[in-house]
């Protein structure tokens, strides 16, 4: 179970990394491509549910990805709820480098590899999206789920790139810093907003890892 301060009055956002992806895409860029759950996943996604049961969720927003959707319907289900997918919490797209390997990609696109690893708000993948173009969609899509669900609680799963987007704006974090923040499948990050005022209590806690 999560141990969190009383939500009070505050609006509660519940940011779950899915549960982990299939193995065969380990070492591999996928944001946009719809990857199934492992099976060590689907366990996990399991004990995402029974830990997070008695947070009393108003709603649970999800990707529309399999990946993130699996591990809702999971969640969703402990609290008596159906997730409501959302097509602007999805993973950023990496366009014509998606389900290439990370050592393909630097070997045959070095630039925009290093750009991503070293300076990510300048890079742009070839088909694909910035992340300026992500915090553009992930940034009002958290901001009107606060205001549907202004002093309840709610869970949001969807993706790394998304999570860290939301801390990242939360904190005031440069995006130069954008893989400074840790976001593990399963992952677990808590933001309480008072009013305009956000209070970060959890980030990526791992409240279940299967045997």
């Amino acid at each position: 179970m999560l141990s969190l301060p009383e939500r009070g009055a505050a609006t509660r956002l519940v940011l779950v990394r899915h549960a982990e992806a299939d193995e065969e895409m380990r070492g591999r860029c996928y944001g946009s491509l719809d990857v199934p759950l492992s099976a060590v996943g689907v366990r996990q996604a399991a004990g995402l549910g029974e830990a997070l049961r008695d947070l009393h969720l108003a709603a649970v927003y999800t990707s529309p990805l399999r990946r993130a959707l699996d591990t809702a319907h999971v969640i969703a289900a402990a609290q008596g709820l159906q997730p409501v997918a959302r097509a602007d919490l999805r993973e950023l797209s990496f366009g014509e480098l998606e389900g290439m390997a990370y050592d393909d990609i630097a070997a045959r696109h070095p630039e925009t590899y290093r750009l991503w690893m070293e300076e990510p708000a300048t890079a742009r993948f070839p088909g694909g999206e910035s992340l300026a173009e992500l915090r553009g969609r992930v940034l009002p899509a958290l901001a009107s789920i606060r205001s549907d669900h202004e002093g309840e609680a709610v869970a949001i799963v969807t993706h790394g790139g998304v999570v860290r987007v939301a801390l990242a704006d939360v904190l005031g974090t440069a995006e130069t810093a954008f893989f400074r923040l840790d976001v593990a499948a399963g992952g677990v990050t808590v933001v309480d907003w008072t009013g305009a005022v956000p209070v970060v209590r959890v980030v990526n806690a791992a409240l279940y890892s299967p045997p």
